[in-house]
Formats: C-alpha cells, sequence, structure tokens
C-alpha cells in the first residue's frame, strides 16, 4: 500500500538542492526593502492576461510514496503562445554577480512548470527566473524552456533524492501513530486534581479551545499537559510546543518525556537552547571564515537530520551537541531544522510570541495542527510587556553620525531623526501620549533603510554600536506597526538625553492574535492568582475554558506564620533588626536548610551583613546579581539533606531561585519572605496603574499589588514540593493581615499563626 506525503515545493527544493555556508554577516530585514514589497513591485508591470502568486497542487509517486506537491508560484507569463512560469528572489548581492542563477531557485521555478503544465497538458512550457537587487531594485531575468518530459524527469530526480528522508518521517509518523492508543498514564495513581487536569486539557486540544489552568505546586502540571496533549495526537494533532521561560522547566519537559517513552511512546521532541549559550565557538561569528561549523553547513546538514532522527528521540541539548560535532554543522541552526520535522518542541517563550525571533517558516496549515503549553504562564504578562514595546534613545543616533561623518545620506538621516527628537524635547504637554509621533516613525523608517544599504556592504567593518542601532530602529517600526489603545508614547528625560519608548501596557490582544493561529493553547501555572487579573492579561476571552483545582498538599504539611514587621522602605533602618531576629527565630524552632527572600538585593545585602554577625551555628550564601549557570548550580548543591551546617540562603524575589527549583524532602525546611514583592515605583507601573484606573479598575492592584504578591506565591512554593515534604513558611509584612492581602492568600496559606516579636531582655 502507497504511503502519501504532503510537501511544499520550496521545502522539497530547500532539502535537496540548497547548499554553502550559513553567512549572517547582515541580512536586510525592512519589510520597506526586501521580499513581498520587491515581488509586487514586479508584479504590478505584467501585462493584462497574466497571472501572479498562483497556487499549484498535484501528484507524483516514486516508489511507495505518493507526494502531494504544492506551491505559490510568482507568476505566470502568456506570450505569442507561450506559457511561462516566473521566480523571483530578491537579492543582496549585485545582480552583476549572478551568471546564471542557483540551482535550487531553478529546481522551484521548475517544480511549478511540471504542476502547471501537467494540469493544463502543456507539451512545453518555460521558466524565468528573475532576481532583483536589494539595494539598486535592478533586475536580472534568465530563461530556459522545457518538455513536459523533462520536467517530469526533473522532479523525479529531485523526489527520489529526497525519498530516504521522506521515508524516515512516515516511518517515524507510523510507530509514533502506533503507540499512543496504547500509551498509558506514567505513575499507578494520579494526584490529587491530576486527572481532572489531564481531562481538561484533553478536551481543550480535541475541541481545538484555549485553557488557562491554575493548577498550585505538586500537581504534577508538566506530565498532566503533555500526556494528554500526545494522546490527542490520534485525532489529528500533529506537534506541540512547550514554552516557558525558565531553563529548568525545560529540563522537567524532558524528564516527563522520558518515562512516557518507558510506557511504549514513539515520538520525536527537540529542546531549542539559545545560539548564544549552545555555540562551540568562542564568539557567536556565523561566518564561513570565522566558524568551521556555518562553513559548508547546507552540504552537510540533510546527512545529520537523517543519522539524528534515525537514531535519537528526545533530542536534549547534549545529543543535539554530540551529531552537531559529528557531522560539523551549527548546532544552533541543527535545532531549528530539527523543531520543523519533530512532534514536539521545547523552547522559550520567545520563539512564539516574540516578532523579532519568533520561528518564521512555520505555515499556517502548520499551526492549525498545532499546541501551544504555556507553562508558568504568569510570566508571559511581563515577558509581553517587553517584547512588544520599544525604546530608542538620541544619544545613539549621535554616536552614530559621530563615528560615521563620511557618509552623507546617513548623517542625514541620522540629523532628521535628531531634529524629531529636538522637537519632542521643546513640545509643551503630556511626556505619556495616546498616540504615535508619525513624523518620528517615519524618519526612523528612512534610517533603517539606508541602514542596510551600508551594513549589506560586506567590506567595511561596521560597529557593533551601528548593528545594534539598525536592530532597535527596526523594532521600533515594527512595534509602532502594533501601536494600539494598550500602548502609549513615552518620552523621557535621562542623564544621556531623551529616549522614546513605544510602551505595551496590557499585551492580552497581542497574546491572543499569537494564539489564535494555532489549534489549541494551554496556558498553566501554580500562580495564575488573582486568577481573573490574569485570565484578561493572558488574552482570555468568554468562550475559552477556565480550570482551578485546589493544592494537592494538606494544610498541615505546611507550618505558616504571619510576623506583622513593617518592610515599607521608610521603616527598613528601625526594623531590620526585627527582621533578622524573626529569621532566626525560625531557624531555632525548626533547624534546617532555609531560603530567604527579599524585595532588592540592597535590602537583602543589609539583611545579610546583620546576619552573619550573629554567630549562628549555619552557613551563609548568597545570591549575587547575573550570576552564571555554574554559580547557580553551586549555589542550589549547597541544599544537601545530610549537612552538619544547614545553609541559609538569602535570594531575590523574582530572582533565579524563586521559580522553577525543586529542593524536595529535607534539602529545604523552611523559606521566609521579606516583604510583600511590591515592584519600585516607576513611570512604566505609574502608567500602568493609571491605565487600569481609567477603566473602572484598581491600578495600584494591577500595577503593584498583583505582580508582587506573584513572585512572593512563587517562593513560597519552592518550600512543598511533594506528599511528604513538611516545612516553615514564614511572612514578615504587617500588611498580610490587612483585608486586601488576608483575601489573596492561597488557600493553603490561609491555616497560619501570627507571631509576635520577642523583645531582647536589657
Amino acid at each position: 500500500m502507497k504511503k502519501t506525503f504532503k510537501i511544499s515545493i520550496r521545502e522539497l527544493v530547500e532539502f535537496v538542492y540548497k547548499e554553502g555556508s550559513i553567512d549572517v554577516r547582515f541580512q536586510a530585514r525592512s519589510s520597506m526593502t526586501i521580499g513581498t514589497k520587491l515581488h509586487q513591485k514586479l508584479q504590478k508591470e505584467y501585462k493584462e492576461g497574466d497571472e501572479k502568486e498562483v497556487f499549484l497542487k498535484g501528484e507524483r509517486a516514486v516508489e511507495d510514496i505518493v507526494y502531494q506537491l504544492e506551491g505559490r508560484c510568482d507568476g505566470i507569463h502568456y506570450e505569442n503562445g507561450e506559457v511561462i512560469v516566473e521566480e523571483i528572489k530578491s537579492t543582496a548581492r549585485t545582480i552583476a554577480q549572478i551568471e546564471e542563477g542557483a540551482r535550487v531557485h531553478w529546481a522551484q521555478g521548475e517544480c511549478y512548470a511540471y504542476l502547471l503544465a501537467k494540469e493544463r497538458q502543456l507539451k512545453g512550457i518555460g521558466v524565468q527566473l528573475t532576481y532583483i537587487e536589494v539595494e539598486s531594485e535592478k533586475t536580472k531575468s534568465f530563461t530556459r524552456t522545457y518538455t513536459m518530459e523533462e520536467l517530469q524527469h526533473i522532479v523525479d530526480e529531485t523526489l527520489v533524492a529526497y525519498t530516504p528522508f521522506a521515508s524516515l518521517i512516515l516511518s517515524n509518523q507510523e510507530n509514533r501513530i502506533k503507540s499512543i492508543p496504547d500509551l498509558v498514564f506514567p505513575y499507578p495513581t494520579y494526584r490529587k486534581g491530576q486527572k481532572n487536569l489531564a481531562g481538561a486539557v484533553y478536551k481543550t486540544v480535541t475541541e481545538s479551545k484555549s485553557l488557562y489552568a491554575n493548577a498550585p505546586t505538586g500537581t504534577g502540571k508538566t506530565i498532566s499537559t503533555l500526556f494528554p496533549t500526545i494522546k490527542a495526537m490520534e485525532k489529528g494533532l500533529s506537534k506541540w510546543f512547550y514554552v516557558t521561560a525558565k531553563t529548568i522547566t525545560r529540563t522537567v519537559a524532558e524528564e516527563a518525556l522520558a518515562l512516557l517513552e518507558r510506557e511504549g511512546l514513539s515520538h520525536r521532541a527537540i529542546t531549542i537552547t539559545a545560539k548564544d549559550k549552545i555555540c562551540f565557538q568562542e564568539e557567536t561569528i556565523c561566518q564561513k571564515e570565522y566558524c568551521e561549523f556555518a562553513n559548508g553547513y547546507y552540504d552537510r546538514i540533510n546527512g545529520a537530520l537523517i543519522d539524528i532522527l534515525t537514531q535519537e528521540t528526545i533530542l536534549t541539548r547534549p545529543i543535539v551537541e554530540t551529531y552537531a560535532r559529528k557531522h560539523r554543522v551549527c548546532p544552533f541552526e541543527f535545532s531549528i531544522d530539527l523543531s520543523y520535522i519533530v512532534d514536539g518542541v521545547i523552547c522559550d517563550y520567545n520563539y512564539i510570541f516574540d516578532p523579532k525571533v519568533s520561528l518564521k517558516r512555520m505555515s499556517d496549515e502548520g499551526k492549525k495542527k498545532t499546541t501551544l503549553l504555556i507553562d508558568e504562564a504568569h510570566n508571559l504578562v511581563g515577558r509581553g510587556r517587553e517584547m512588544y514595546s520599544a525604546t530608542l534613545r538620541k544619544s545613539d543616533f549621535l554616536e552614530i553620525k559621530r563615528k560615521y561623518p563620511e557618509y552623507v545620506d546617513l548623517k542625514q538621516s541620522v540629523a532628521e531623526v535628531n531634529k524629531q527628537f529636538l522637537r519632542l524635547e521643546k513640545e509643551q504637554g503630556e511626556d505619556v501620549r495616546n498616540k504615535l509621533d508619525a513624523e518620528l516613525v517615519d524618519e526612523v523608517q528612512s534610517f533603517v533603510e539606508i541602514a542596510e544599504k551600508y551594513l549589506g556592504e560586506a567590506e567595511e567593518d561596521w560597529s557593533e554600536d551601528f548593528l545594534q542601532l539598525y536592530f532597535d530602529a527596526l523594532h521600533f517600526v515594527r512595534i509602532s506597526n502594533l501601536f494600539s489603545d494598550e500602548h502609549r508614547f513615552v518620552i523621557d528625560q535621562t542623564p544621556k538625553g531623551v529616549e522614546v519608548k513605544l510602551f505595551c501596557i496590557d499585551p492580552s490582544k497581542l497574546i491572543k492574535q499569537i494564539t489564535r493561529s494555532f489549534r489549541s493553547s494551554v496556558f498553566f501555572s501554580a500562580t495564575l492568582h488573582p486568577f481573573s487579573y490574569y485570565f484578561q492579561q493572558l488574552g482570555g476571552c468568554e468562550e475559552d475554558y477556565r480550570f482551578l483545582i485546589p493544592s494537592p498538599f494538606e494544610k498541615e504539611q505546611w507550618q505558616v506564620g504571619i510576623h506583622p514587621i513593617s518592610t515599607r522602605f521608610k521603616d527598613r533602618e528601625r526594623t531590620l533588626s526585627s527582621i533578622t531576629r524573626s529569621i532566626t527565630e525560625a531557624f531555632n524552632e525548626n533547624k534546617g536548610n532555609y531560603l530567604v527572600f527579599f524585595s532588592s538585593y540592597a535590602y537583602m545585602r543589609e539583611a545579610f551583613e546583620e546576619m552573619i554577625k550573629e554567630g549562628m551555628n549555619a552557613e551563609f550564601i548568597i545570591q549575587e546579581p547575573n550570576m552564571k549557570e555554574a554559580d547557580r548550580e553551586k549555589f542550589l548543591n549547597e541544599y544537601q539533606s545530610d549537612r552538619d551546617r544547614p545553609v541559609i540562603g538569602f535570594a531575590v524575589l523574582g530572582g533565579i531561585f524563586s521559580e522553577g527549583i525543586d529542593l524536595k524532602g529535607d534539602r529545604l525546611k523552611g523559606v521566609i519572605v521579606v516583604g510583600v514583592g511590591l515592584p519600585q515605583p516607576s513611570r512604566d507601573h505609574e502608567i500602568i496603574k493609571d491605565y487600569f484606573n481609567e477603566r473602572g479598575l484598581n491600578g495600584f492592584d494591577h500595577a503593584y499589588v498583583y505582580p508582587g504578591l506573584n513572585k512572593v506565591f512563587q517562593s513560597g512554593g519552592r518550600l512543598i514540593r511533594s506528599e511528604e515534604d513538611t516545612g516553615v513558611l514564614r511572612l514578615i509584612d504587617d500588611r498580610y493581615l490587612s483585608p486586601k492581602y488576608q483575601s489573596l492568600l492561597l488557600e493553603e496559606w490561609k491555616d497560619y499563626r501570627i507571631i509576635h516579636e520577642k523583645r531582647p531582655l536589657v
């Protein structure tokens, strides 16, 4: 029985014919100068009767595979009874350097010509390959004519070369489909609420809906979302993405897949590691002259793909690195290429949500068969604001003008941008505006176009500052196209001069815009609390499913105490000794390893220095800013259950040790949270506050209280990680006893005792 394999013409020919090296020296990114704009420019010149953007499809059998081929050709010309298919390519090279066109481009045109000739029963047909130079917009065309037999031979030759890869994909797919019906949950029993969560995820995915789930620590969220999502692959789902903000949660997802594999799952998944972390070189310079793994990448990548997909299933960072070294290919680009082929992808939020780096090759049809699993979804609110905001500084433009005075049009463009900055500085009125400043955006757009022209000149050694400004300006233009009622145009005076920011206050609509294009999405976290706030901020709407489950742990596992001491900034000096006494008291009452969280590095260090004077029988360690992975591991490795001297670690709320870490059993005896986590007052937080006040909501809660408490909940959640864990949670701040904070406390924390300070004897 023959198998069917659907593939786009572009994907087919790029796999078979693409060759050479990775070279990201510089590629113009502005939509004003590449791609669609240049194609449309040529297509507007078509004579009457010619066609553009024509969708073609057809079948061709090779061996035991029936290939379903499809694609959209750029144009069809009709000249003197002849039919000519046109393929248009934009290029950063000068067209004088192009002598006959690349084989991969000819192959694309030839395959389109084959489909058209077969559909219209033509005996002969032409192919025109047209290159358009990005900088000058000059064109150069090459034309060849073919018989139907010649085209059929070319297509067959191409498919024969692709077939080993297609056979591997089909075999893996068949094994996956066979393994899913008998796949069972990899634990003997479900934890409290876990089966309900898995059922809710399965229902969501099979019905192509969205789900927002608050599932407390200990629910087993990773396996409870991955297992039903993979089971739903029986119902037409072809792919999933597990997206998260933390490296540690990616490891948990890999471990969950390994459990399912032991239960019989046949399945392939890749973990994408950031380029700067996985790069084999000292400096990340993706050019063949600097990197052996970039040099000849496309000549070797097909062998690497077939090898790893034949031998491996869970493609973790070490496995990707092993095969990348074996085949001498760039490990980052290797993982990106794999991400389009495998069943599941574990990656950071930005590969889905960030307009700067999202995976661009994913087709709309592919998205409709793909589910997003969004872990620690509370983090996506802040990350969304960052991704959909953009900032430009006047000083950065003036620096480029100073560095490159000889480039007249670049200098002139910078001067025009500077003129807009000066105008904004002089204008009286609001520094926070509801409307975009169109004049500034126009000049920044012009700068992007001129910068692209110069950055494309390989012989010039352009500075990192210039390249960074280009990317900042390009991002500014992109965000200007997304600017809406949920944004503000902000003008700020800084010590370095004026800067402007397109500030995204509420990312909900933009997040929803992304998730709507996928089959389904599941947002889950232990701390979507208060639920109504996160449901709105993450794009939830009336037809979406909501799911809240209680903690699977018993209240008796927590020993919660609230110590009502003021941690407000004005009181900190006065109350610091009371706070350190409270920490000492908690430790002395329940000896063991502790994590103590503070709202800032400065506050934490003050308390740390006070505590080390106490002469306690404990080891003190402290979180440093910008800790490297090795230092983080060293910090966590101090938490061992068999220590002679327990460890007391000082860390920052919302930092690297406040979520995504598991210190089970006696590795962690207590967590102490000093303060309520309120962010420092800032222009951005005040804008958020005003925005929600204007909409009849409590702006202070939205800007300060809810984000602050989320950090508290995450930090406290480090304490109880399994049914066997018990421990001490101490919340130090008098606000925890106020009606507002009482109403927002997690249910499992409400059975608390109030701690009264023991006055030292005089």
